[in-house]
């Protein structure tokens, strides 16, 4: 069996839908990917009150993000006046894609960014009948060898 190319097993956009328009977001390069992960990374790591490393922190405040994780599409939502919210909401789900997953990338966008909301649809799928362990208990093997009854206890002068 040969190895299949790459660019066939990869799915290497995201298309965000922003006032009826389709925008692809190409998958960043490299250096942009680990450099958002670093961020991410940093940020979890201050939310839980931990040391921060200050230069990740920089670099990621010298470059324009935004733009880096976005892509083309960047441009071309600026060029079509999409508002500041919108874009910004474009630019974590692009950062989320490329940290995570297209799965969390859309559990985010469709919880439009609220952890509340993120909440709740982890919660309800925990509580899906797909996803929720069953109440009924099973039964132990009834195979296999019985244990033997406990002999009554003698009391032995000592």
């Amino acid at each position: 069996m040969a190895f299949k190319a790459l660019g066939e097993l990869l799915d290497e956009a995201l298309q965000l839908p922003v006032d009826g328009t389709l925008y692809t977001v190409p998958a960043p390069s490299a250096a942009v990917g680990l450099r958002t992960q670093a961020l991410i990374n940093a940020a979890a790591v201050a939310a839980d009150g931990g040391q921060v490393d200050e230069q990740v922190l920089g670099d990621a405040a010298e470059r324009d993000l935004y733009r880096d994780v976005l892509g083309s599409a960047h441009d071309e939502m600026v060029a079509a006046g999409v508002t500041w919210p919108a874009l910004k909401h474009c630019a974590i789900t692009a950062m989320v894609w490329i940290a995570q997953d297209k799965e969390a990338a859309e559990a985010f966008w469709n919880a439009a960014g609220d952890p509340n909301r993120l909440a709740s649809n982890r919660a309800a799928r925990r509580n899906s009948p797909s996803g929720a362990a069953s109440s009924t208990r099973s039964r132990g093997s009834t195979s296999g060898p019985k244990a033997k009854p406990h002999a009554k206890a003698t009391s032995r002068p000592r």
